[in-house]
């Protein structure tokens, strides 16, 4: 299949030449890792002693990867991905509370979210982080079933309710939930419970999503299972593959604690698990419903080639592509094109709480081999391409 992710004029037509050059600027510090670690701390510290940053934030790597401070904010933003065939998912990105007051304000938050979303065709999906809504600690707790202490089995509890009151809202107005994935110590009680979710919601259809994180080794053995699991309960999975977002923090964890990293061994393996996972999950859309999370042209193209093969049209509803806002532009807008069903990940909120969510994006895109490098080739070449 020839390659359509160089096409520069479709993936930057809603950028003005003052953006892309922007996000040109963006890119290229991003090349330096040494400028990114010293620019994160420098950031936070500055937010911290409430020094007058903000505004060159939001200017620069907010406006980047964010679509506003409010979801009012993020309308217009939806309404040009919309105009471009390109679907949005609302992602209130505030990170890192451990209170009680913040988990049920997030709770409150993702209800209005999925309630708003009802009411919009570009607006297929709300998103929801695991730790989002009840601390990492009793997550990991459950996950090594250790035994809870009276307290902690009301936190647990209270976690179980929300996780339920969220998917009970989102099948109630037909929308797609995702659930994020976490780091592997915590991520069994997070599977199980959003197994258990599945059972009760998806029996029509897709409404309840679990992520897979595919720089695991262990996924493939996981989708086989969770796939028996639903034919044998009469369920619907609902799957969203990523290939991972926490893999240094996995690594120096397990030697640190001595037990076999959950981490594939190189990026080759990473790529082989991904692809893998796709093309089980292809195989089996009758009982499996797919979010294909990425920024790899190479799987992005495979499952492209394999819808083909199959006879599967291009937009089939069961099967999307999705990428983070600010990021593989050229995958996103030209997938749309040619008429598959794709979405932007479109986070929000205030500067202060979502700057773990930017960091954790500028450290990702030095860490990923070859990203910056080369998102700066396309921009460079669509610059080039308009004479600017």
């Amino acid at each position: 299949m020839k390659n359509p992710f160089n096409n520069t004029e479709v993936a930057f037509s809603l950028k003005s030449n003052r953006e892309l050059r922007k996000s040109h600027f963006i890119f290229k510090m991003m090349g330096y890792p040494s400028l990114v670690n010293f620019g994160s701390s420098v950031m936070m510290k500055s937010l911290q002693w409430r020094l007058p940053v903000k505004g060159l934030i939001k200017h620069t790597v907010f406006e980047q990867f964010c679509g506003g401070t409010t979801e009012d904010e993020c309308k217009e933003v939806v309404d040009k991905l919309c105009s471009k065939g390109v679907c949005s998912i609302l992602d209130y990105s505030v990170e890192g509370k451990e209170d009680e007051s913040d988990f049920n304000a997030v709770v409150e938050k993702k209800l209005h979210l999925i309630k708003h979303a009802a009411g919009v065709d570009a607006l297929p999906f709300e998103v929801v982080k695991p730790t989002g809504i009840g601390r990492f600690y009793i997550w990991q707790k459950v996950t090594e079933k250790k035994v809870l202490s009276e307290s902690e089995q009301e936190e647990w509890q209270r976690i179980k309710d929300r996780v339920l009151l969220l998917s009970q809202t989102a099948y109630d107005h037909d929308i797609g939930l995702l659930f994020d994935g976490e780091e592997s110590w915590m991520q069994d009680a997070a599977d199980e419970l959003i197994r258990d979710m599945m059972l009760q919601f998806n029996k029509e259809k897709a409404i309840i999503y679990n992520t897979i994180q595919c720089y695991r080794h262990d996924r493939l053995d996981y989708i086989k299972s969770l796939y028996e699991d639903a034919q044998a309960n009469n369920f619907i999975v609902g799957a969203k593959i990523v290939r991972g977002a926490y893999m240094e923090k996995e690594r120096d964890r397990a030697e640190e604690l001595n037990y076999e990293s959950p981490i594939c061994v190189n990026k080759m393996a990473t790529d082989e698990m991904f692809n893998s996972v796709m093309l089980f999950i292809l195989d089996r859309l009758d009982v499996i419903k797919l979010c294909i999370g990425t920024h790899n042209e190479s799987s992005t193209l495979q499952a492209m080639e394999i819808l083909d093969k199959k006879g599967i049209p291009a937009n089939h509803k069961d099967v999307w592509f999705g990428q983070l806002y600010g990021m593989s532009d050229n995958l996103t807008f030209n997938l749309a094109q040619l008429n598959y069903n794709t979405f932007k990940i479109l986070p929000f909120g205030p500067i202060q709480d979502v700057m773990p969510y930017l960091i954790r994006r500028a450290q990702e895109n030095t860490s990923v081999a070859g990203q910056t490098g080369r998102e700066l080739i396309l921009i460079k070449q669509e610059m080039k391409r308009r004479g600017i």
